[in-house]
């Protein structure tokens, strides 16, 4: 085994450390699943089914590593139950090693759920131990951490884990007396630089002061003193640890600022993009540790950035200690909520809150179609309601139709999605969207339809923020013949943010698959006559398969391409392995089934060493648009779902799937259960099974 070492590169976590020596390797002070790896795994497990995590008796570490040929290796390592958890942070001190090592993944298991929850994934090599900070927190009473290293055939890769500590709170909390620092990172400033305080570190020539978390020369904190500077208004950056989740509430920390000229200190929030939010800044003295409190109200996952600027390089310093944050926001403040869902509508069920100023109500057009090959049907399933412009009137009218949603409260930052269609003779006024106000009136226009393809469902996403209350407006402009056109639009969606930064849960969906990035884990079944391939846009061949993806219309799906396989021949591809689940599971995905020609898809439920089980099937020609198929079934063991498509007649017999998704309960669909009838073409979307 080649070495692992603590780096020679002068990184900013390396800076930090070299004014934490005086720390040493301080006693675990986490709670249950907290290990150093001294003595032993402290009750974690490697998982029999891979390969084993080793521990490195001299450096007192776990570790997995590559070997010769071309076998990946995969080690999981399962912590013990934790019971309560609440909301915690896990800090881990990792090392991956070798030119194309790996990934090293963190994932969260609840107890009674058949999917583990992806937390924190990272690749990228270095000579020296990293950090990560991780927030948890508890979906059942008893759950699991699970670290999976998956390493690369290359005998000089390897990944090593030296320590994990959980702790109650959040990840931006921080008193700086362990010596992980909280996973706090000083931005690299070759002259400024945030610096470890207190302890045996006395080595500036100001009089620093004692901490705040024990008032002691002992004690830790951080600090930026200006006889590093090296030119005016030089800056050092001390952030946190990115959150999982989105946090609002009262941040709190204590300071202590000294100046014989002009210092600024400021406290900013950073995005995922690179977005900067201030939150509070101050230039005033302050000689003794000084309490700030102030509200965080973020729609999306943060680093808080604190960031000090000296306009003389005499005589002045930053101290910062003992940050916190509690969900209550400051001084009892009541958080003013507002769902911007209410602006959602799939136009299943009427108009949602939506209305038209036109008496008649007849310039958008609301249209259930049966699924069918000349067609397209509406976005959501394939068979629900959308809307549809220009449909009434005829091509000889000169009209504005104007949609027009629900009043959205001001200073709100929201991200507006939704998918529109086009058909033939289409101008750059055939839909648009405005902001209106409370009184109807224009305020701007957010977005203009693009050059898109015709006849398939296309998403469109834009940000917006007013200061007065506002309402979306979806105009679609017919002049004449030749300057109108029918627009459809469905699936109406908005929420508080940006939509380049996704907020919400704190746990993504484990087992969803859009194959927009890869294939998912998904494998192709070697005993099959053909494979299924990634692709964008439409297939090759003429009048079969789909135009675009159903997840935006511009992704990728998977597909076979029927002019490459003969008549009868098959196409498996199968999902990674699933564990066994007690309760119900939902598999919902769309399909598309389009060509005269077109064969039969099949789904089956396939266990190790038992036959497999055929959970859904469709045989023929469905319809132009993607369908949406829902499958509820149970399976206490290990298993895995298998997706086959057959090659019907002729060449026009492309069939592709996308949006894959396994969600824990039953289907949420309203139609009824129904048994598989497989000599039946035409069964309903909607199955139940229990294996």
């Amino acid at each position: 085994m080649h070495s692992l070492h603590c780096g020679a590169a002068m990184t900013p976590l390396i800076l930090l450390l070299l004014h934490v020596q005086q720390f040493g390797r301080v006693e675990m002070r986490g709670s249950k699943g907290s290990c150093d790896f001294e003595k032993d795994l402290c009750g974690y497990e490697s998982d029999l089914l891979f390969g084993p995590w080793m521990v490195n008796l001299q450096g007192r570490y776990v570790h997995i590593e590559g070997s010769p040929g071309n076998i990946q290796k995969v080690g999981t390592l399962s912590s013990p139950e934790l019971h309560s958890l609440g909301e915690s942070c896990v800090r881990l001190v990792y090392q991956i090693t070798g030119s194309d090592p790996g990934r090293l993944n963190m994932y969260f298991r609840p107890e009674g759920n058949s999917f583990d929850f992806l937390l924190w994934s990272a690749s990228d090599p270095s000579d020296s131990w990293k950090i990560a900070s991780i927030g948890v927190k508890n979906v059942a009473e008893k759950s699991k951490i699970i670290l999976e290293g998956i390493v690369n055939p290359d005998p000089m890769a390897s990944i090593a884990v030296f320590e994990i500590n959980i702790t109650p709170g959040y990840c931006i909390e921080c008193n700086f007396e362990e010596n992980h620092l909280c996973g706090y990172n000083n931005r690299w400033n070759p002259n400024l630089n945030w610096l470890v305080g207190g302890g045996s570190v006395r080595d500036s020539p100001l009089l620093l002061p004692t901490d705040h978390t024990f008032d002691t020369e002992q004690g830790h904190y951080m600090y930026v003193d200006s006889i590093y500077a090296m030119r005016l208004h030089e800056v050092a950056q001390l952030m946190s640890p990115m959150t999982i989740s989105v946090l609002s509430g009262c941040l709190s920390f204590h300071y202590q600022l000294e100046q014989k000229y002009s210092t600024l200190f400021v406290v900013y929030t950073k995005d995922r993009i690179g977005h900067y939010e201030e939150l509070w800044r101050s230039n005033q003295s302050m000689h003794t540790w000084n309490l700030v409190k102030v509200n965080i109200k973020a729609s999306h996952p943060f680093q808080l950035v604190f960031e000090v600027a000296f306009s003389s390089m005499i005589e002045g310093y930053v101290a910062l200690d003992d940050i916190s944050f509690s969900p209550q926001f400051c001084n009892n403040e009541t958080a003013l909520f507002f769902d911007p869902s209410v602006a959602n509508c799939n136009f299943d069920q009427g108009l949602c809150k939506y209305t038209q100023n036109h008496i008649d109500d007849t310039k958008w057009t609301r249209l259930i179609r049966k699924p069918n090959p000349f067609r397209f049907g509406d976005h959501t399933s394939g068979t629900g309601g959308f809307l549809l412009s220009n449909v009434k009137f005829g091509y000889h009218q000169e009209y504005v139709a104007h949609l027009i949603g629900p009043l959205l409260l001001a200073n709100f930052q929201y991200c507006l999605q939704f998918f529109y269609a086009l058909n033939h003779f289409i101008s750059e006024d055939a839909l648009a969207v405005y902001i209106y106000d409370e009184m109807d009136q224009v305020l701007e226009k957010i977005w203009t339809i693009p050059k898109s393809p015709t006849g398939m469902w296309i998403q469109a996403e834009v940000n917006f923020q007013r200061l007065e209350p506002a309402k979306i407006v979806f105009v679609s402009v017919c002049n004449s013949f030749w300057n109108c056109g029918k627009v459809a639009l469905d699936d109406i969606v908005v929420s508080q943010g940006d939509c380049q930064i996704p907020g919400g849960s704190w746990l993504a969906a484990p087992g969803k698959c859009n194959f927009d990035k890869d294939n998912c884990g998904f494998i192709q079944d070697r005993n099959d006559r053909s494979n299924w391939h990634r692709r964008t846009g439409s297939t090759p061949t003429s009048f079969t398969g789909p135009k675009g993806d159903h997840t935006t219309g511009v992704g990728h799906y998977m597909y076979i391409e029927a002019s490459h396989m003969r008549h009868g021949f098959n196409a498996r591809l199968l999902s990674w392995h699933l564990r066994g689940f007690t309760g119900k599971q939902c598999l919902t995905f769309f399909y598309h089934m389009y060509g005269v020609g077109t064969g039969s898809l099949n789904v089956y439920l396939k266990k190790e060493n038992a036959p497999e089980i055929l959970v859904w099937k469709r045989r023929g020609e469905q319809s132009i648009s993607w369908m949406k198929a829902s499958i509820e079934y149970q399976c206490e063991h290990r298993h895995q779902i298998v997706f086959e498509a057959i090659r019907g007649r002729s060449i026009n017999s492309d069939i592709a799937i996308d949006d894959i998704l396994f969600q824990n309960g039953p289907c949420q669909d309203s139609e009824e259960s129904k048994a598989i009838h497989p000599d039946s073409p035409n069964e309903q979307n909607w199955y139940s099974i229990y294996i």
